[in-house]
């Protein structure tokens, strides 16, 4: 199950502990992976050099369902793992359907994570079943960091707004009475860290909320370009970098590259969380 406690308060207290709002994700493909690697081997390797410097991790779910019958059971082990050494484990899912289905979803992911990411599309009774698990934080897609997210989400509605905005006004909504502790809740958004003027107006719009900020890195976003997110406070977004990391060296010094890149992130991450 999702760890005990508010997931907004675990991590907040995770941020104070490490220093730096940090987020690694685990996108384990083939390809890429240096030579001789299984996936589970490559993923708890880099569990491993990262986790005195992260808060957390996130599994990409589709990299795993990619091997099979076996990718379940490595998702299951590389999140075991991860949760043992200490990290939070948000599951980069982007579920969203029915609420029937929607309840078979959280009850997979539930096990498994301490946060799931979701698709608003279906509304509020798809993201429910997610929002009724108990310590279970959701980060719900708002805008999202790849370059053709402005066919949709930057259309015009007839008050002039995007639609993204239309979203993190439901998201705030949603998330009102859903606080813990620490004044943030547990239903969070996603903002591409590639949009940093979007970044800025989505802590606007949602002051209760976590950010969960991806594509610094190998997708061109910049953690410098990212303070107006940390005005709430330090545990008020989290910075997620995925291939930047994992792909560092492909070669016999992967983790030692690994353990490196997340350092350094986590240092610029500590410049910017003292800004914002």
């Amino acid at each position: 199950m999702s760890g005990a406690g508010h997931f907004a308060d675990r991590l907040a207290a995770a941020v104070e502990r490490k220093g730096a709002p940090l987020c690694v994700g685990l996108d384990p493909d083939p390809a890429l992976m240096p030579e001789g690697l299984g996936v589970v081997e490559f993923c708890r390797g880099i569990v491993d050099a990262v986790a005195e410097t992260v808060v957390a991790v996130k599994p990409q779910a589709a990299f795993f369902e990619a091997q099979g019958a076996d990718g379940w059971a490595a998702l299951t082990e590389v999140c075991g793992h991860a949760r043992e050494a200490g990290l939070l484990v948000i599951a980069d899912a982007k579920r969203g359907d029915v609420p029937s289905t929607a309840q078979a979803y959280a009850a997979a992911f539930a096990p498994l994570a301490d946060a799931v990411t979701v698709s608003p599309y279906l509304g509020y009774d798809s993201l429910e079943p997610f929002f009724a698990r108990d310590g279970l934080g959701v980060f719900v897609l708002v805008k999202t960091s790849n370059a053709s997210s402005v066919d949709l989400q930057d259309l015009p509605l007839a008050d002039g707004r995007p639609v993204w905005q239309h979203v993190a006004g439901l998201v705030d909504r949603w998330g009102a009475d859903r606080l813990g502790e620490s004044g943030l809740s547990s239903v969070g958004a996603v903002v591409g860290a590639t949009f940093p003027q979007e970044v800025a107006e989505a802590r606007r719009l949602l002051p209760r909320s976590v950010l969960l900020l991806p594509g610094v890195g190998a997708q061109g976003g910049r953690a410098e370009d990212l303070a107006a997110a940390f005005s709430v406070g330090p545990a008020g977004a989290l910075v997620s970098a995925s291939r930047s990391v994992l792909y560092a060296d492909r070669g016999a010094g992967w983790q030692a590259a690994a353990a490196a890149g997340a350092e350094r992130l986590a240092d610029e991450l500590r410049a910017v969380v003292a800004v914002g």
